[in-house]
């Protein structure tokens, strides 16, 4: 059975331009995400359909709800703060 054991972040404070990092990466991976969906012949439906390959958030990440962005923010931050915990620098 499978025992995910993801490194602990919760000491790690995003500040400043990293959050605005954070939402842009958040954007790219809706993005990302979407664009291996089309190529992989889905399009947009009201629900999600796995046999007629309908997915409801093929749509710019702005239309999504607060939930599913929320997925994408999640990803994004967590990445940025594992990053940081590892002892990396961000600049720009």
């Amino acid at each position: 059975m499978y025992d995910p054991k993801p490194i602990d972040t919760s000491d790690v404070e995003l500040e400043g331009e990293i959050l605005d990092l954070g939402e842009l990466i958040a954007k790219n991976t809706h993005d990302v995400w979407a664009v291996g969906r089309i190529n992989d012949g889905w399009s947009y439906g009201e629900k999600r359909d796995d046999e007629k390959k309908l997915h409801p958030c093929l749509v710019p990440y702005e239309e999504l709800s607060d939930a599913e962005k929320e997925y994408d923010r999640n990803t994004s931050m967590e990445t940025l703060k594992l990053i940081i915990k590892l002892g990396y620098k961000i600049s720009k």
